[in-house]
């Protein structure tokens, strides 16, 4: 099989066949990331996705998970993504689910029927990047989309039968920022997807991006384990998403969370009561790879 530059996926794709469709981000401008900066968007060509799709087939006896690289496959023509789905259907008769990254521009660009007949061929799953729901922070931190628009778009996955995986990041507003507004909001906006898993990052800084540049130059305080807690307990607090998997496991995390809501929420809130109290240990930098 063939893959062009680094590697990016959700944790949870972690023994998934990744097959890769596009080259990098439709976007790729936000500032706190520099994923995919190795690589200029672009589409394969079908044939040779459908080509290691059969060289995968020619090794692999069971494969029940596929996820569809790199960074927006959503984004791909309606014919493309139906010829790559029905393969699978056809040669990977085991494979419970197709998962793809989609941005909220590459949702929109498809209608109800089409999404509903993505997910008729196969597609289960999509995951999402609200990373806030504040407003200002999203034009801060150029997500090139609003919460709301995010909001609307999601919820057209769900009313096609695609479930969605919406990914927020605690730190965004920095400790020189406005943090109870992220966490609130961000609440907001989830519980208004209330989505089928919710996974809670950590704002971390990469050397190029222009979240790094704003540190440089004292315009942005990155917030430390405690403070990150007390958002991510705020965030619980204003939360309503019965049903929605919790995860804040990632291998940015310093205390690492998971249950489902809204069942477990006071139980998630306990145990950062705990680790506030230094009852819980945290995971050191180190283990962070900070």
């Amino acid at each position: 099989m063939h893959y062009y530059g680094a590697v990016y996926r959700p944790p949870s794709e972690a023994y998934s066949l990744i097959v890769q469709c596009t080259l990098g981000c439709s976007h790729n401008k936000c500032a706190f990331c520099n994923m995919y900066k190795d690589k200029k968007f672009s589409i394969r060509p079908v044939e040779e996705v459908l080509r290691d799709l059969a060289e995968a087939r020619s090794y692999e006896r069971r494969i029940e998970r596929i996820f569809l690289a790199d960074g927006d496959a959503l984004i791909l023509p309606m014919d493309y993504l139906l010829q790559v789905l029905d393969f699978i259907r056809e040669y990977f008769p085991e494979c419970t689910r197709v998962a793809a990254y989609a941005t909220t521009k590459a949702i929109a660009r498809k209608t109800d029927e089409e999404l509903r007949r993505l997910r008729e061929h196969g597609l289960a799953l999509v995951y999402i990047g609200l990373e806030s729901g504040n407003e200002e922070l999203l034009l801060k931190f150029n997500k090139g989309v609003t919460a709301a628009e995010t909001v609307k778009n999601a919820l057209r996955c769900k009313a096609a039968g695609i479930a969605i995986s919406v990914t927020a990041i605690n730190g965004m507003a920095g400790l020189n920022g406005d943090w109870q507004a992220h966490a609130i909001d961000t609440a907001k906006a989830v519980s208004a997807m209330k989505p089928e898993f919710i996974a809670f990052l950590t704002l971390r800084v990469y050397s190029g991006t222009p979240l790094h540049d704003w540190i440089e130059a004292g315009e942005f305080r990155m917030m430390g384990p405690a403070d990150l807690m007390r958002e991510t307990r705020l965030f619980l607090e204003h939360i309503d998403s019965e049903g929605s998997v919790f995860r804040s496991n990632h291998a940015s995390n310093y205390l690492p969370l998971g249950g489902t809501l809204n069942r477990d929420r006071e139980a998630l809130i306990q145990t950062i009561d705990a680790a506030l109290d230094g009852k819980v240990r945290l995971r050191r930098a180190v283990e962070l790879g900070l």
